[in-house]
């Protein structure tokens, strides 16, 4: 009798064993068709725009049939929301790495290269913020649902919550640190659009002397310094 059980409970465990290897077979096969629909969706919405990308085309891109989109992806939008989700969260691993210039770097030197790491992610990932861009129309959100909205919208701000606590630590209250990590946002962004358009050639500037020299003069106004 004992020797019986034993076998039956060697014999479930075997089966248990099995299924869960099916079961991590199948998830890693679904993580990379996945990857590879994104892949395919990222090259349609950087070289179409979100108007231009369909989920026919993606589907092209990426060897399925437009049904197969949907065992994945509910439709283009929420495609999109995933691919954004991607970029913030590279955003993020950029921002939090940052340091100064050595271990005991100063709450200025940490300011500075938080900025600078979002401002260079973007100067180097232009179609980057295309992305993040095409969320817009006009003044309205568009596309994604509240909800996903909310979930990007919030990991944009853990981007910038670094700056924000660099400018509290320099004497800022919270409510003027928010302000000013604004400020901080809206001049990258700005400088940047005058760089990926040419614009900045209008006025004889260069982008990079630009954003150094808004985050001098920021740097001098801050109450600790």
């Amino acid at each position: 009798m004992e020797r019986s059980t034993v076998i039956r409970k060697s014999g479930a465990r075997k089966g248990a064993t099995a299924a869960e290897t099916r079961a991590a077979r199948e998830s890693t096969l679904n993580q990379a068709r996945r990857s590879l629909i994104l892949d395919a969706a990222r090259s349609a919405f950087f070289e179409l725009g979100l108007d231009g990308a369909s989920l026919r085309e993606i589907a092209k891109r990426a060897g399925y049939t437009p049904g197969a989109i949907y065992s994945y992806f509910a439709n283009l939008e929420e495609i999109y929301g995933a691919l954004l989700g991607e970029s913030l969260e590279r955003l993020n691993q950029v921002v939090e790495a940052a340091k100064g210039w050595s271990d005991s770097s100063s709450a200025t030197e940490l300011l500075r290269a938080k900025a600078e790491a979002f401002y260079v992610f973007y100067r180097e990932n232009p179609k980057e913020l295309d992305l993040g861009f095409y969320l817009f129309d006009g003044m309205k959100p568009r596309g994604l649902t509240p909800e996903l909205n909310h979930e990007l919208n919030e990991q944009l701000l853990a981007a910038l919550q670094p700056v924000q606590l660099q400018l509290e630590a320099l004497g800022l209250s919270t409510e003027q640190a928010v302000i000013e990590t604004s400020a901080v946002f809206a001049h990258i962004v700005g400088v940047l659009i005058l760089k990926n358009t040419g614009r900045s050639r209008l006025f004889k500037q260069n982008p990079d002397q630009l954003f150094e020299r808004y985050m001098d003069s920021l740097v001098r106004r801050l109450p600790a310094t």
